[in-house]
Order: C-alpha cells, then sequence, then structure tokens
C-alpha cells in the first residue's frame, strides 16, 4: 500500500471520529445554545407549549412561529441572576406536575381553551399575591399561600414576560405591526393648510 492512500485513510477516520459525536448527540437536549441552565427537549417543548398559549396563532404568526421559545430561553440564560435561572428550571417542573396533577395530561395534550384557563387561574393568583403583598407592611397579613406553588407563579410569570418582550421586539413585529419610521417622517408637500388673517 502506497503512502499517499494510507494518509488519505487516515484522515478519512479522523474526520468521521470528529463528526461522529455531532451525528450521535443526545436528541433530548435543548436545540438553542445554553450556558447556565440545562433544559432538555420535553421543557422546551413545554416553554413553546406556554409561549403558543399566550401568543396563539391566528392571522398572524404565533409564538412557535417566531421561535419565541429560544427567545424566552436565550434571556433567562444570559440576562437573569443564577437564582433567578434556578428557580426558572424548578418552576417548569412545578408547573408540568400542576398540569399532570391537576388534568392527568401533560400541557401539549391539553385543548387550547383548558390551556388557556390553566394559566388565567395562575394569572389571577399572581394578581392576588402582588395585592396582598402590596398590604404586607403590616406584620399581621400573613405570607400568600396559594393554589399553584410560588414557583410555579415565577415559572409563568417568567415565560410570559420574555414571550411579549420576545413579540414585541420581533422583526415581524417592528415591520408589520408597528411599522418604524425615521424621525421627522416623511414629506408631505400636499398638506393642506389655512393661511392666517395677520392682526
Amino acid at each position: 500500500m502506497d503512502r499517499r492512500t494510507v494518509i488519505k485513510n487516515l484522515a478519512l477516520i479522523i474526520g468521521g471520529a470528529a463528526l461522529l459525536p455531532a451525528c450521535s448527540q443526545d436528541k433530548a437536549k435543548s436545540k438553542v445554545a445554553l450556558k447556565n441552565i440545562d433544559i432538555s427537549a420535553d421543557q422546551e417543548q413545554l416553554i413553546g407549549e406556554v409561549s403558543e398559549t399566550i401568543i396563539p396563532k391566528t392571522t398572524t404568526p404565533g409564538a412557535k412561529d417566531l421561535l419565541l421559545h429560544l427567545f424566552v430561553l436565550k434571556m433567562v440564560d444570559d440576562c437573569y441572576k443564577k437564582e433567578d435561572q434556578q428557580a426558572f428550571v424548578a418552576g417548569g417542573s412545578h408547573f408540568a406536575d400542576a398540569v399532570q396533577k391537576q388534568y392527568g395530561k401533560t400541557f401539549d395534550q391539553l385543548d387550547a381553551k383548558t390551556r388557556e384557563l390553566f394559566l388565567l387561574d395562575i394569572e389571577k393568583e399572581i394578581q392576588a399575591e402582588m395585592l396582598e403583598a402590596a398590604k404586607r407592611d403590616s406584620a399581621t397579613v400573613p405570607r400568600f399561600v396559594g393554589k399553584y406553588s410560588a414557583e410555579t407563579r415565577k415559572f409563568y410569570s417568567m415565560v410570559k414576560r420574555q414571550t411579549i418582550n420576545g413579540y414585541t421586539n420581533s422583526k415581524y413585529f417592528m415591520t408589520n405591526i408597528v411599522v418604524y419610521e425615521l424621525v421627522p417622517g416623511r414629506y408631505n408637500a400636499r398638506f393642506p393648510y389655512k393661511l392666517k388673517q395677520a392682526v
């Protein structure tokens, strides 16, 4: 066997060995590269379904069409404190458990109306907690205890906030819903005006 063939085969083997880990990558991992939080594909799907329930697809694209669930993950991974990131990951599990306990199904198995009612129920608890927190100046007001855990409420709040943030900053929203014009705006040479009489 000549030396060129050996070197060529060796290059193919090394290239194949380098490519093999990428091919056999764990399919259960998130689609977006995260540095600080560890999210599985199931958790990513849950965030996608919650985002889609908040901004559903109608005549306009929904949250999943605009990949807002990936935006939520990236924002939590890059912009939140470590304790908030941990609360987010734990909250996702609490959220999934609450759905399973209440309906005996996963969130993505629920119909759209039931998903919406579930999120509105959490929303009501968040509002009640905020109202109670405003009254908590005195030591007599007890700490808020609701049907859903504090982690579930925090998870939902973070997903909702970043879904709306992602939507209002998306290319679709900025080019189709809010059409941005540079200041001072366009020149209109035919704008109607009236001459004022001198006093």
